[in-house]
């Protein structure tokens, strides 16, 4: 007969004949009663009256029945705090017992009974299993430990147990080992600040021979504590990845997860150039692959965690893009993710079958589904520029089935390709225009109405749309209003004669009409604007738009390497650190990746955070610029603020002191040395203008700096080209303004008179401070020369090259048109900065733009190097040398505000006079011109 019998009784005065049971004579009858309490108290009936006779019970040498009464004692102890001390004779009796199941199950329950009053009691038999000569007891009471540490946390220090565990990592049984780890690390969780876990390189050894041999829970707590463990130089980081790789083809998904991790941890220390590196990227895809095929709620967690795994290296998985593939019979909350996975693989040379799979999911019957499909089709299309076209053409089929929110959410996303492709795709608004009357969705009218607006002038009835939408104005979400109101201002802008009635319209029911303080206060700005200065509100509403990013979903970066430190756990499904979910501080330590060691990524980025800064202080980075260090967009801008305040120090740092002591302990290694110092000029402190400086040349400061470069005049405008004018030019800059050193001769044979000189926009806002004044005509064969001052508050417009400067010069009303060449970058003398704003900014800029470059025939040494580059603004923040190798770091502000770092690498005596640079910027696009300039500078 099975037991469920002892649920099924009825009986009234049941408490009363269960004493009566539990108290007979008869071994099997007391078993019975015994039972039967606790089916009681599983079902939920009170029979903590019984507990006396329960604990009476507990004097038998039957495993089954102890087991039950100490099941019973685990629930009742707390409710009955004075009986519960009954049972301590009997805990230190059975912690003797020659059976090692019942002293392990007698510390087993001394650590569940959660009672302040008998812990004390229960010290000496917890001490006597901590050293029992069975592993199964010793692993059952390193549990224990933990238990009673979370009861009273001071009587296990002061019982020395926490020393006891410490020493069961060093155990001869893995199963203890892997437990001991688990207790400390739960009781170093619970106390942050507390050193338990030790590591060392001995205990990791020992760590890792346990891991093959425990269960697959022990391999996780073992996995997870080498996760916190931080290898002393790459080459240790290297082996614990090889020992910890065949976990990678464990069969349980948790010991999987935690293996990525580790290796994800530690990989960051290893060099790219390594063959080892790229045999652990392979090795990393096939486990995460196999993850997929368990079941889907598995699989959600597996996606959530690769989806991490992709932001941080799309390496690893950029050939698997089928297994991402959707299946028709996957949940949605997995279709959602793996398509999110989908088009952060998607590149250039899988973005054909994507796009032809995203297409396949736009006809799904799933509508959640298919609406973030076509959104992913958008995606693909700003984040893989050659695939835009097809992409288009992918949404305007889609908007040909006139599937209400297929239609909508193709507008909302071919709104976002204007914004990345301007003057492009335009052809396609008609279509558009022809499914105005289905939108119904405040995002999707919101993007045909910005649509509209932006290109009003190649739309003949713009003003007749914009109208339509106006009639049920006061019905519109806010969304919807504020981007009316804009889109008939630019309508008005463009078209002023024939809607000014609209104009008029739209600001009355924006400021008169409307509770909404957003869309008042718009209304009142465009409307003073227009009324006051209309050239101003052209200025404003029809500036030209930064282009959108590619990825405007990515995880911040130093969260992606936190959360790259929680995979498996729920805070690598959640997205968010575990500060943000779990209540109070407890259990909470914020993690991050280890730093780049100097044999790995380049054996000496100087990557490694900087140990003189007070602990718990980040260093101050160099901030981005706005979006003109993004990707140097086409908007007009006026001239930047002054550069970002330099890192303070407690020690009163002057300008001269800038390199002087404690640079040793800044980048760590006795072999750096500090370079000379260089005396500031006295407007360190000024801001600089934002131009194009010399087009390039780097020197700043009162007078031209001596040892500086100034490139020598060329011929920028042959005589033939220009009637005859020929033009002849460099850039210098002199008394802290940047000048064109123009040579004019005239070539033909008449006299020339009324010179003039205009500007395009430019990279760098490059604009005359004055006109061209050549004071007396100038006659055949005469030459003359004129310091035309520049200035570097003209409007910004991003240009292919970037230095390309276009410059009309010459006679009258039609001046000729050239452009000035030169190959210096423009250095800022703001462009110094202290040593750990340089480390924590080159540690923050990515590592895809990093750039790599050879200067070939430069036989210069590093003083040489550092001194002819400082006097063109290049400051050199510190110095070091590495395997015979001079090191130089360097700082660089081009004067419209954009910083760059440098890595300057000098070998002693090389026959070939190679010098390597290495160059990180926000705006990579600038890397080649900065390369340019150094070459010119170092080689003349």
């Amino acid at each position: 007969m099975t037991d469920s019998k002892y649920f099924t009784t009825t009986k009234k005065g049941e408490i009363f004949e269960l004493k009566a049971e539990l108290n007979s004579d008869k071994k099997e009858k007391k078993k019975e009663a015994v039972k039967k309490v606790i089916a009681s108290m599983t079902v939920g009936k009170d029979v903590s009256a019984l507990f006396p006779d329960v604990v009476n019970c507990m004097q038998t040498d039957n495993l089954e029945l102890k087991k039950l009464v100490y099941l019973y004692l685990m629930n009742y102890a707390k409710s009955q705090p004075d009986m519960a001390i009954m049972a301590v004779n009997t805990f230190v009796k059975d912690c003797e017992d020659p059976n090692p199941l019942i002293r392990a199950l007698a510390v087993r329950t001394m650590g569940c009974i959660r009672v302040d009053k008998i812990t004390e009691y229960l010290c000496e038999p917890l001490r006597k299993c901590l050293k029992d000569e069975d592993p199964y007891v010793r692993k059952t009471a390193a549990v224990c430990v933990a238990k009673l540490h979370d009861i009273n946390a001071q009587l296990v220090e002061d019982q020395g147990f926490l020393d006891t565990l410490k020493d069961l990592i060093s155990d001869s049984n893995p199963m203890v080992v892997a437990n001991a780890v688990a207790a400390l690390s739960e009781i170093a969780e619970s106390h942050p600040s507390s050193n338990l876990l030790d590591l060392n390189p001995q205990s990791i050894n020992k760590l890792l021979t346990a891991l093959n041999e425990c269960t697959e829970w022990g391999q996780i707590f073992i996995l997870d504590c080498l996760a916190n463990y931080m290898p002393k130089d790459d080459r240790e980081a290297q082996s614990i990845c090889e020992r910890v790789t065949p976990r990678l083809s464990h069969a349980n998904s948790a010991v999987v997860l935690s293996a990525v991790k580790v290796l994800m941890k530690f990989m960051e220390m290893l060099s790219k150039d390594l063959d080892y590196y790229g045999t652990l990227l392979k090795k990393l895809a096939p486990p995460l692959v196999t993850l997929l095929s368990a079941e889907p709620e598995l699989q959600y967690v597996a996606l959530r965690n690769i989806n991490l795994i992709v932001q941080k290296r799309p390496e690893i998985l950029k050939h698997e893009m089928k297994v991402f593939f959707v299946k028709y019979n996957d949940p949605i909350y997995v279709k959602l993710e793996k398509l999110d996975i989908m088009i952060r693989l998607a590149s250039q040379a899988n973005i054909a079958q994507v796009l032809a799979e995203l297409k396949e999911y736009a006809t799904e019957v799933d509508v959640d589904f298919v609406r973030k499909a076509v959104r992913a089709i958008g995606r693909c299309a700003i984040k893989v520029e050659q695939s835009a076209e097809r992409c288009v053409s992918t949404l305007l089929d889609l908007i040909q089935t006139k599937v209400n929110y297929v239609v909508q959410e193709a507008i909302v996303v071919i709104k976002d390709i204007f914004r990345k492709y301007p003057n492009k795709y335009e052809s396609v608004i008609a279509t558009l225009c022809e499914n105005l009357d289905s939108l119904d969705e405040p995002e999707a009218r919101a993007a045909m109405i910005w649509i509209v607006g932006e290109y009003a002038e190649r739309i003949d009835n713009a003003d007749e749309l914009l109208e339509s939408f106006l009639e049920g104005f006061h019905d519109e979400s806010t969304q919807v209003q504020l981007q009316l109101l804009t889109a008939i201002v630019k309508l008005f802008l463009k078209k002023p004669t024939e809607t000014q009635e609209l104009v008029q319209q739209v600001l009355s029911l924006a400021t008169q009409d409307s509770d909404n303080p957003d869309l008042r206060d718009r209304g009142y700005i465009y409307w003073r604007l227009l009324s006051t200065d209309p050239v101003a509100a052209k200025e404003v509403v029809l500036a030209e738009k930064p282009l959108i990013s590619e990825e405007t979903d990515l995880i911040e970066p130093t969260l992606l390497d936190e959360l790259i430190c929680y995979i498996g756990t729920l805070a690598s499904v959640y997205h968010k650190p575990p500060s943000a979910f779990v209540e109070g501080g407890r259990g909470v330590v914020h993690k991050s990746l280890p730093p780049r060691t100097a044999s790995s990524e380049s054996a000496e980025s100087p990557e490694t955070a900087p140990t003189g800064a007070p602990p718990g202080e980040q260093p101050d980075v160099i901030p981005a610029q706005g979006d003109l260090l993004g990707d140097l967009l086409n908007l007009d801008l006026g001239p930047p603020v002054s550069g970002p305040p330099l890192a303070t120090s407690s020690v009163q740092m002057g300008a001269v002191d800038l390199l002087g002591g404690g640079l040793d302990s800044l980048i760590g290694g006795t072999n750096f040395v500090a370079p000379p110092t260089a005396a500031v000029p006295a407007n360190l402190g000024a801001p600089i203008g934002s131009g194009l400086s010399d087009l390039f040349d780097l020197t700043s400061g009162v007078g031209t700096l001596s040892g500086s470069y100034v490139a020598p005049k060329a011929v920028w405008l042959p005589a033939m080209k220009a009637k005859g004018l020929e033009i002849s030019g460099t850039f210098t800059r002199q008394v802290g303004s940047i000048s064109m050193d123009l040579q004019l001769t005239n070539k033909a044979l008449q006299v020339m008179t009324d010179f003039a000189i205009q500007f395009n926009r430019n990279s760098f806002g490059l604009a005359p401070a004055a006109p061209l004044q050549v004071h007396a005509p100038l006659s055949p064969n005469q030459t003359v020369e004129i310091s035309l001052p520049l200035s570097t508050v003209g409007s910004v417009m991003k240009m292919e090259p970037l230095n390309n400067l276009q410059v009309g010069s010459g006679q009258g009303r039609h001046p000729s048109p050239y452009s000035p060449t030169s190959r210096a970058p423009l250095g800022s003398v703001e462009g110094r900065v202290y040593r750990q704003m340089f480390l924590a900014t080159w540690k923050d800029i990515p590592n895809e733009n990093e750039a790599q470059f050879q200067i070939r025939d430069c036989p210069l040494n590093a003083e040489a190097a550092s001194s002819k580059l400082q006097s063109s603004n290049i400051f050199t923040v510190a110095k070091r040398n590495v395997e015979g190798q001079d090191m130089l770091y360097q700082s660089l502000k081009l004067t419209n505000g954009i910083w760059v770092l440098a890595e300057l690498r000098i070998q002693p005596g090389n026959p070939s006079c190679t010098v390597r640079l290495s160059l990180k910027c926000r705006a990579p696009e600038v890397s080649q011109h900065v390369y340019q300039a150094y070459e010119t500078i170092l080689k003349n």
